[in-house]
Parts: structure tokens; C-alpha cells; sequence
């Protein structure tokens, strides 16, 4: 574990729970397809032959003209015709329930863990909301790219971040499996440790 200025300030045991990479790959796979299933609007449309403006009229005579016969202008094989088959307005969402999230969530810090791609803060504090201060934080800490975990994201924190390429912060409480699994670095606060590991078992903080 270090501090904000990179200086090691301490060891940091980390749960068992998140050290397992023996079990849990489908998991991740599960979840991080789910959540972007529910990402989806799913709302492209587009009208049948009933729902196309237009009348009941026949463009033409059934015979003596020389052109096939058409019986009105809404056909589909028409341009401006109704579309067969098209998509409709739908739901892609999906489900998947707490024991995989958990799984999943713990496979994906195990996996950072195994890869050393995990830096533990003790804390993360910025003398102002400017985004210039939070750059230089980064550049002294060699992060490029990867995800920020904290136990607590303060207002000031969001506003120096948030115009950073590459770099997203997020809390521990609310991080989802996704998240994790785009960036190829995980920075995670002490306290955020703790959090992903209760989140990771179901257990819940003592009161």
C-alpha cells in the first residue's frame, strides 16, 4: 500500500475471496454480457405495410398497361413501402442473479491481483477540483489508464477526473464487473478493498 505520493506506507492482506482464479471466468462473461444487454435502448423501428400513410387505391389498371400488377402502394417491394420483418421497439435486458454477480466481481479483482495490475491507496485526497492538479497526481503515479475504485468519491474528486481520457473513477459500492474488465489497471483505496471484498461474499459492514 502507498500513499497519494507513491511512497509505500504499509502492506495490505488481501481477502482470500479475491484471490481464487480457479473458478469464476464464466461468470464474467455472464455479467459483462448482461450488463451491456441492458445498456440497449432497443429502440429501432420501423412500419409494416399496414402502418405506411397511403390509400387503398390501385396504382394502375390489373391489365393492358405492360407493367406487373400492383395492387397498392404500401407493398414492401415499393420504395417508401412497409419494411418486412423489421426490428421493433424491444427489450434486450437480462438478468443474471446475486451468487454470479458475486462471483464474478471477486474473479475480476482476483484476476488484476494475479496480473499485478493492482495499486492499494490508503487514501485519495486533491488540494483543489482543478483538473490539472489530478493530472499531475497521475503522471506521478505512472497511471495512463485504469480504473480509480474508492470508498468515497468527494465532489471535488468527479470534477478533476471527469475530463481525463482513459481514466474513470467510480465507487466501490457501485462499481460494476464491466468497469473493471475494460481498463488493464485497478487503483483501489484501503477502504475500497474492504468493500469490494463484502460485496465479493454477501457479507455485510458491522455495525
Amino acid at each position: 500500500m502507498c500513499n497519494m505520493e507513491g511512497v509505500a506506507v504499509g502492506t495490505v492482506d488481501v481477502p482470500p475471496a479475491l484471490l481464487n482464479t480457479e473458478k469464476g471466468a464464466q461468470a464474467v462473461r455472464d455479467a459483462i454480457v448482461a450488463y451491456r444487454a441492458n445498456q440497449r435502448v432497443g429502440s429501432a423501428n420501423t412500419k409494416t405495410k399496414g402502418e405506411v400513410a397511403g390509400h387503398g387505391q390501385k396504382p394502375w389498371r390489373q391489365k393492358g398497361t405492360g407493367n406487373a400488377r400492383a395492387g397498392y402502394k404500401q407493398s414492401p417491394v415499393w420504395r417508401g413501402g412497409g419494411v418486412v420483418f423489421g426490428p421493433k421497439p424491444r427489450d434486450f435486458g437480462k438478468n443474471i442473479n446475486r451468487k454470479t454477480l458475486r462471483l464474478a466481481l471477486a474473479r475480476i479483482v482476483a484476476d488484476r491481483i494475479s496480473e499485478n495490475a493492482v495499486t492499494v491507496i490508503d487514501r485519495i485526497t486533491l488540494p483543489d477540483a482543478k483538473t490539472k492538479s489530478f493530472a499531475a497526481w497521475l503522471k506521478k503515479m505512472d497511471i495512463r489508464r485504469g480504473i480509480i475504485v474508492a470508498d468515497d468519491v468527494s465532489k471535488d474528486l468527479i470534477l478533476a477526473s471527469r475530463n481525463i481520457p482513459g481514466v474513470e473513477v467510480v465507487r466501490a459500492s457501485q462499481v460494476h464487473v464491466y468497469q473493471i474488465a475494460r481498463y488493464p489497471r485497478l487503483i483501489v483505496t484501503q477502504g475500497a478493498l474492504a468493500i469490494l471484498n463484502r460485496r465479493a461474499t454477501g457479507t455485510k459492514e458491522a455495525a
